[in-house]
């Protein structure tokens, strides 16, 4: 049985397309079937579970449990009652949804009909794994996912912190409220305290108006700061309050304001070390480090990396209608030798860029266009790589061809790499950002 699996029998043509497109993107495998006849030319113990509208042509959707051993089946009507209900249950369906029915309450529903089976499935779809490590953070994942908790996630740039903080968030409390996000690195300093606590009219030069902080555009939700290690000293200040004090005060302003925001943070950097050498306040660092989630980087999953590199390969053979891609052995080699520091977010990237590139149905080694400085060389490879597109190269097309339509950040975010270190590679190699182009 496949675990992601799952089994739509539904006549109305229009209904069961939006609800295969709706499950895809929650990547789940979808089989579609317009009876009972067509849904039983699959093998049903392939199936995870099986969704069936109640009245279609010919026998009832419920006819297909006795068929489905041991397989979940959700049955879904437009004719919607208690006692229809009962007797769907009573012939042993597991769940009963009515139409018109909300697509995020199915989903709930096919979660807990589905999750149940195994614990080490990720509550959050995108995220991947299955090495000890994985398992330990998913499982401590739902263990704070449901609480209040302030969440310090810690990893390296590229390990995936936002997909952890938006599992935590999904599995939440507060799920249903939003989630206001914000990456400290990419907004200037001047800018910061603006951007996160607001600030009011005539607070500095070009404050026209009064402006809504993030912070308490996030109230009743939850505030997801992304490189939090970055936040200069007095916007800290200013989220400790927030933390200790449950309130906010715009820039400019003498009044304070209660907000209800549940944080959760992350960095790449030792907050720990930043408070040795006054760079992080102390105070700040205890109030955040309630519960920290550690996230490995790729080279200490060696396991992951090929389930993760086909993952990426069928999403973006999808993204750019390239169906029937497969790696060489040569590619598969390379992604098992190179050491990722840019971790699952260049793993991601290396293979879009494959994907992107390639011109018939195999994708070779050099496509990839990672950096042969940081990888281990097969001798069967050194011949191959020489001959394809270097990493430099790439960076320079690809800046060059996206920078007058592209911000830093989304070119940075892009090419998998830091908005410092996307500075850094322009100076290296002559090539500045023009200041009258976006920034």
């Amino acid at each position: 049985m496949n675990r992601k699996k799952i089994l739509i029998v539904e006549d109305e043509i229009v209904i069961r397309k939006a609800l295969k497109k709706f499950l895809e993107k929650k990547l789940y495998n979808v089989v579609e079937a317009g009876s009972l006849a067509e849904a039983l030319q699959n093998n049903l113990q392939d199936f995870a579970l099986i969704i069936t509208d109640l009245r279609l042509p010919g026998p009832t959707g419920t006819d297909i449990i006795r068929h489905a051993i041991n397989i979940p089946v959700l049955v879904m009507t437009s004719y919607a009652s208690v006692s229809s209900a009962v007797d769907v249950m009573k012939l042993g369906a597991v769940d009963y949804i009515a139409k018109p029915f909300d697509y995020d309450d199915l989903l709930d529903r096919i979660t807990a009909l589905i999750e149940p089976h195994s614990t080490d499935l990720p509550i959050f779809p995108e995220m991947l794994g299955t090495c000890d490590a994985m398992h330990q953070l998913f499982n401590r994942i739902r263990k704070v996912a449901p609480t209040q908790t302030t969440v310090l996630i810690m990893g390296e740039s590229g390990t995936g912190k936002e997909l952890v903080a938006q599992a935590i968030y999904a599995a939440g409390s507060r799920s249903s409220r939003k989630i206001v996000s914000l990456n400290c690195a990419a907004i200037p300093e001047t800018l910061i305290e603006s951007e996160l606590f607001g600030h009011e009219k005539g607070a500095f030069t070009g404050a026209t108006s009064s402006r809504v902080g993030l912070v308490e555009a996030a109230d009743g939700g939850t505030l997801f700061l992304d490189e939090i290690g970055e936040l200069p000293l007095e916007a800290q200040a200013r989220l400790l309050r927030v933390l200790q004090e449950g309130e906010i005060r715009k820039v400019g302003a003498i009044e304070t304001r209660k907000v209800d925001v549940r944080l959760i943070a992350a960095t790449h950097r030792n907050l720990e070390n930043l408070t040795k050498s006054g760079q992080f306040r102390e105070d700040l660092y205890y109030r955040l480090n309630v519960v920290k989630l550690s996230l490995p980087p790729l080279r200490e999953r060696p396991g992951d990396l090929l389930n993760l590199a086909e993952h990426f390969l069928q999403t973006h053979s999808r993204t750019f209608g390239k169906i029937g891609l497969s790696f060489s052995r040569c590619a598969l080699d390379l992604i098992q030798s190179y050491s990722w520091p840019g971790n699952i977010r260049e793993l991601k990237n290396a293979v879009e860029r494959g994907v992107i590139l390639c011109e018939g149905r195999v994708i070779d080694a050099g496509l990839l266009a990672v950096d042969s400085e940081t990888r281990h060389h097969h001798p069967n490879e050194a011949n191959d790589l020489a001959d394809h597109v270097s990493l430099e190269g790439y960076f320079t097309h690809f800046v060059l061809e996206n920078q007058d339509h592209m911000t830093e950040t989304e070119l940075a975010k892009k090419l998998g790499i830091s908005r410092k270190a996307l500075w850094q590679r322009r100076q290296k190699l002559s090539m500045p950002r023009e200041r009258s182009r976006r920034s």
